[in-house]
C-alpha cells in the first residue's frame, strides 16, 4: 500500500505551489556529444536501435531489458514505435510506451535526438536531490538513468524555424522506478500530416503526451494532450516546478486522479 499511495501522490495535481524554473538552472539534465550520448539517425518516423539497457526498469509491474528511443517524442518497450498519428490512450496494440511529446517530429527538418544510460554517481544523486525536493517523504537513491533529449527538432511539412526541446528520464534502482519529463520550448504541437498549418505547426490534432503500461488499464494523460493546450506543456507541472512531470511508474495501479493546481490545464 505504501508504493501506491506514493504514486497517486506524484501523478495527482500537486498541491505545491508552482515555482518559475530559475532561469540560471537549466530544467534540462545534461546532454549532446559532449556527455557521450549516442544520436538517432536523421530520417522521418525514425528509431534507435533497440538498446539493452544496464538495469532492468520496471514499468507497470513488468521488468524490462531493452528500449527504443523513437523519433516522434516517444520511448517504446519490446518494439519500436513509427506511428506519428498520438492516439488518445489506453492503445489496444499492446505496446507500452513513455510520450514525453508524441507528433509528427522530423529531424531531417531540424534536430537532434541524443540518448544515453548512465551510472554516473553525480547524475544520480542530482535526480535523488531534486526528488527529495519534491517529496522529501520519499528515499530513492538510483542506480540507474537513461536520459533522452529532444532538442530542437521540427515538425513534419514545417515551412517555418519553430523548434521544440524536450527530455524524458527513467530513473530505477531495479525496484523502484520513475519518469520525469522536461518540457524546455516547445513552439509546435502538430505536422502537417495530422492536419497541422505548415507554417505555424498549430492546429489539426495536437500532441500526447504521458504514459501507457499496453495493458488497456494503466495509463496517464497529462492534462491537455491532444488538444492545442499541449503548447503550454512548458508551464504546467505535478511536482511545483513548472515544465517538469514526475511519476512512480513500478507498481500496477489503475486510474491515476488529477487534481487541479495553478500548474495544470483546466
Amino acid at each position: 500500500m505504501e508504493r501506491l499511495y506514493i504514486f497517486l501522490l506524484l501523478a495527482a495535481g500537486s498541491a505545491l505551489p508552482c515555482l518559475a524554473t530559475n532561469p540560471k538552472t537549466s530544467l534540462l539534465y545534461p546532454y549532446g556529444e559532449t556527455q557521450g550520448d549516442s544520436e538517432n539517425p536523421v530520417a522521418d518516423d525514425g528509431n534507435s536501435p533497440e538498446i539493452s539497457i544496464q538495469k532492468p526498469f520496471s514499468f507497470y509491474g513488468k521488468k524490462y531489458n531493452s528500449l527504443f528511443v523513437n523519433n516522434n517524442g516517444v520511448i517504446s518497450f519490446g518494439k519500436y514505435i513509427s506511428a506519428y498519428t498520438p492516439n488518445a490512450f489506453p492503445l489496444k496494440d499492446g505496446i507500452p510506451f513513455v510520450a514525453p511529446f508524441w507528433s509528427d517530429v522530423n529531424n531531417k527538418v531540424s534536430g537532434n535526438i541524443f540518448w544515453r544510460q548512465s551510472e554516473d554517481p553525480v547524475l544520480l544523486s542530482r535526480f535523488a536531490v531534486d526528488l527529495s525536493r519534491y517529496h522529501p517523504e520519499i528515499s530513492f537513491i538510483p542506480t540507474w538513468m537513461f536520459v533522452a533529449t529532444w532538442y530542437k527538432v521540427g515538425y513534419f511539412g514545417s515551412a517555418s524555424k519553430k523548434v521544440n526541446t524536450f527530455q524524458a528520464i527513467l530513473a530505477t534502482d531495479e525496484e523502484i522506478s520513475f519518469i520525469m519529463l522536461n518540457y524546455a520550448d516547445i513552439q509546435w504541437t502538430t505536422g502537417t500530416g495530422n492536419g497541422g498549418d505548415i507554417h505555424t505547426g498549430l492546429g489539426g490534432l495536437p500532441a500526447q503526451a504521458g504514459f501507457d503500461s499496453g495493458d488497456q488499464k494503466n495509463y496517464y494523460n497529462i492534462p491537455g494532450s491532444r488538444t492545442p493546450g499541449i503548447l503550454n506543456i512548458k508551464e504546467t507541472t505535478n511536482v511545483g516546478e513548472q515544465g517538469r512531470w514526475v511519476f512512480q511508474v513500478d507498481t500496477t495501479v489503475t486510474g491515476v486522479p488529477t487534481a487541479k493546481s495553478d500548474c495544470l490545464f483546466k
